[in-house]
């Protein structure tokens, strides 16, 4: 099942997506075997931001019978505290390394993939274009224009893959899409997740700390299909599918869907070895 990805060898098509696998976090709790078993054939870090962030005010997350609702908020170290305590970690994975970064404005984003651009170990790096531009007040993953200038700012400072993950949550994302591939994209990944509300049951006030979330899971599966369908056919480009994938017959719909890579996400929350099943019975189909 090996494939290549924007000049990339990977052993098979199942990555994880960012932010719903922690490869530290997981060596950690079962030790060097999270490693030396690493279950996709790339790891995608979670986003990193220029400045630290604590993440959204608990509680963080709300579980329903098909899908998990996420107010995580990007928490993470920042750029070089990531690079002074994790990236010597990941170096150490048996899988290429994918570095997802988010800036809130064009300055931040250029210094983001400029230090990645430099790391040794890294392949490729994605841009998570589903944030709120603060200059503009575009989500920048949501309107065509502003994608292309996103990724026309910092196309120049680096010859890695440039991986553009779109949100869902847009009037036309074939035409995001399109206009991330003119700009120079090399690949594009999709979906993020759907924003969804929870209600506490007792008051009927939001749940979430931050009021809406993030929807994902089986759940949404029809609606990345559909969406990963309209944009494989917009585009030459590679696109990473993900979207409620939690079995090899459901990598292989977005495969079938145009799909090179298929990325797991809700999944690993319940299962962390998930991506091994799912690479495992997508082989085994299509062995026959």
């Amino acid at each position: 099942m090996s494939v290549n990805f924007c000049g990339i060898e990977l052993a098979h098509p199942v990555v994880n997506s960012s932010g719903t696998f922690d490869p530290l976090a997981a060596r950690r709790a079962f030790g060097d075997a999270a490693f030396t078993n690493f279950p996709f054939s790339a790891h995608v870090t979670k986003t990193i931001t220029v400045a630290a962030r604590q993440g959204n005010r608990p509680p963080r997350l709300w579980e329903a019978p098909t899908s998990l609702i996420n107010s995580i908020g990007l928490p993470n170290k920042g750029i070089e505290r990531w690079l002074a305590e994790d990236y010597p970690q990941l170096r150490e994975l048996p899988v290429p390394l994918i570095v997802n970064v988010m800036g809130f404005d064009t300055d931040e984003l250029i210094q983001l993939v400029g230090a990645v651009a430099q790391l040794a170990d890294v392949v490729a790096i994605e841009l998570n274009v589903s944030c709120p531009n603060v200059e503009t007040g575009t989500i920048i993953g949501s309107d065509p224009d502003e994608c292309s200038r996103t990724v026309n700012a910092v196309r120049g400072l680096t010859t890695l893959p440039l991986i553009v993950k779109l949100t869902p949550n847009a009037t036309d994302p074939a035409a995001v899409a399109l206009a991330a591939q003119e700009a120079g994209a090399d690949a594009i990944s999709m979906i993020n997740t759907l924003r969804g509300l929870a209600l506490d049951p007792t008051t009927l006030e939001p749940w979430l700390g931050g009021g809406t979330g993030g929807v994902s899971g089986p759940a949404v599966k029809a609606v990345a299909l559909a969406q990963t369908a309209s944009v494989c056919a917009a585009v030459s480009i590679p696109i990473i599918g993900m979207g409620g994938i939690d079995s090899g017959h459901a990598a292989r719909e977005f495969l079938a869907a145009g799909a090179t890579l298929v990325a797991v996400g809700t999944a690993s929350f319940t299962d962390p070895t998930a991506g091994s099943r799912i690479s495992a019975e997508l082989g085994a189909m299509t062995a026959h």
